[in-house]
Parts: structure tokens; C-alpha cells; sequence
């Protein structure tokens, strides 16, 4: 099935799009012509990618949005409806970065994460899948993550839910085709976004791995937004199912499927970093 090659005056949904990937993401689909609906629950931050995408003189609209929530992503979808009586692309793109030895992670922390990463995906397929697939077209863009492929060590619940997003997106993928509607799960590596500086670590009493030093870790070695934003509109062109982003998950998720037990020995040696 092709994707959407021409992405001019079509209608693209994005969530999380106050900053990093979604940002990134928002600026690219305007400069491809589409007519954006760009939500975030951070409402500074959604206005100042608004305006920024209004200066560009692409079309825009803005609506402060938390994803954990139901109601508000379908009110969401009431507002793109009711605006421009279609939806052409859904990117699936709010997370949080939380995380912390399994043994510390508390449960609510662990339900928080998988309502963002998780359920809010869900929602969103929810809310605009009927829409799309009246028409009989339509591309669907779930932001998963490199830990969606290989385990990552100290973050449990963030492995577990990206892992989650890959696999309903797989299965999306194939159940929607016969609507003419594709489906492309995004992972990424390590990228330069906010999401580690607002996440939340637990850490076990006198580990060495902070938060300042995640962050600082993300700044001087993670990739620009800009490369994942490519990816996606790579991803909605030419209708790709899972597209890693960075070497570094290109390398690791390779050396998995090639072996378990080269996996297993990565695991067990970031574990002994990550907990020392």
C-alpha cells in the first residue's frame, strides 16, 4: 500500500508538539504544506510553536491537551472534526521519561507512564480511527522509542510501554490496510529533547546516575529532533512500519534479532552502569 506522498492541505494531528520530536515534526509537516492541529499539555510551549508555525504562513490551530486523558483527547478530536471534517494524519507523539530501578519504581509512577506512552495511543486510535476510516484513507504515526525494541536499563515501565506502542502498532498496521490506512511505529535513540530533563528518576540510595547527568548526557550526545521529524515524514511518504532513528538503535536492535543472548549480555552490562 503507498503512503501519502503529497502532504499538502492535509489534515496532520500531532500531540506532544510543545517541544522535541513533536515540535520538530509540527515545523516539517507545515513546510510540506499540511494544515496542522498541534496539542501539548505544556500550553507556554504550545503557543510558542504555534506562532512559530504561523509565521511560516502555514495553517494552524492550537489546543491544550493532556493525553491521559479520555475526555480531553476526544474533545480534541471534536475540535479537528469540526474544524476541517477530516483527519489526515494522527501522530501519536506525548511522553514522559521516567524511570528507576523496579525494586524503587513506585506503581503509580509505573500507571502514570503507561497512560501517557501507552493509553494515550490508544485514545487517540480511539477518537480518530472512525473518521479515517470513513474515508478510506489515512496514516497513523505512533512516536514509540529505541526501548521499544531492545530492553532498557533502569526504565522498566518506560520499556514496557514502548514495547507495548511497537506492538499494537504492528498489529494496527496489518488490521487497517484493507482501509487504506497505514500505520509506522517511530523509535528512536538518544535524541536532544526535553523528556529526559522533565522526566522523574528513582534511584537507589548513593547510585551515581542523576538526573542532571541524564541530562547533560542528552545535550552533548543526542541527535536533533530535526533527524526523527525527517523520519516521520519518511515514515507517512513511503509507508514504513517500524523506522529506527540513530545507529545506535539500528546496531543494538540488529544484534537482537541476530542473537538473545548478545541481548541479554548488553542488558546485563548497562544494568551494572545504570545500578552501580
Amino acid at each position: 500500500m503507498p503512503g501519502i506522498k503529497d502532504l499538502k492541505g492535509k489534515v496532520t494531528v500531532i500531540t506532544g508538539a510543545g517541544s522535541g520530536i513533536g515540535r520538530a515534526s509540527a515545523i516539517l509537516f507545515a513546510k510540506e504544506g499540511a494544515r496542522l492541529v498541534i496539542s501539548d499539555i505544556h500550553e507556554d510551549r504550545l503557543e510558542t510553536v504555534q506562532k512559530e508555525i504561523k509565521n511560516m504562513g502555514a495553517e494552524v490551530i492550537s489546543k491544550v491537551t493532556d493525553v491521559s486523558d479520555i475526555k480531553q483527547i476526544s474533545a480534541l478530536s471534536s475540535l479537528v472534526l469540526d474544524t476541517f471534517g477530516r483527519v489526515d494524519i494522527l501522530h501519536n507523539n506525548a511522553g514522559i521519561g521516567w524511570g528507576g530501578p523496579s525494586e524503587l519504581f513506585p506503581v503509580s509512577d509505573f500507571e502514570k507512564v503507561l497512560s501517557v506512552n501507552l493509553l494515550s495511543v490508544v485514545y487517540g486510535i480511539n477518537s480518530f480511527l472512525p473518521q479515517m476510516i470513513k474515508q478510506k484513507s489515512g496514516h497513523i504515526v505512533n512516536t514509540a522509542s529505541g526501548a521499544g525494541l531492545i530492553p532498557i536499563v533502569p526504565l522498566g515501565a518506560y520499556t514496557a510501554s514502548k514495547f507495548a506502542v511497537v506492538g499494537y502498532s504492528e498489529v494496527l498496521r496489518a488490521e487497517l490496510r484493507r482501509h487504506n490506512i497505514g500505520v509506522t511505529a517511530i523509535c528512536p535513540g538518544v535524541i536532544n529533547t526535553n523528556i529526559v530533563q522533565d522526566g522523574k528518576s528513582t534511584l537507589l540510595e548513593g547510585a551515581k546516575t542523576t538526573q542532571d547527568m541524564m541530562v547533560d548526557f542528552y545535550k552533548k550526545y543526542g541527535w536533533s529532533p530535526d533527524r526523527v521529524a525527517k523520519a516521520v515524514i519518511k515514515g507517512v511518504k513511503k509507508n514504513k512500519g517500524i523506522v529506527p532513528v540513530g545507529p545506535e538503535v539500528w546496531v543494538l536492535w540488529y544484534l537482537k534479532r541476530m542473537s538473545q543472548t548478545v541481548s541479554e549480555l548488553f542488558s546485563r552490562i548497562s544494568a551494572k552502569t545504570a545500578l552501580r
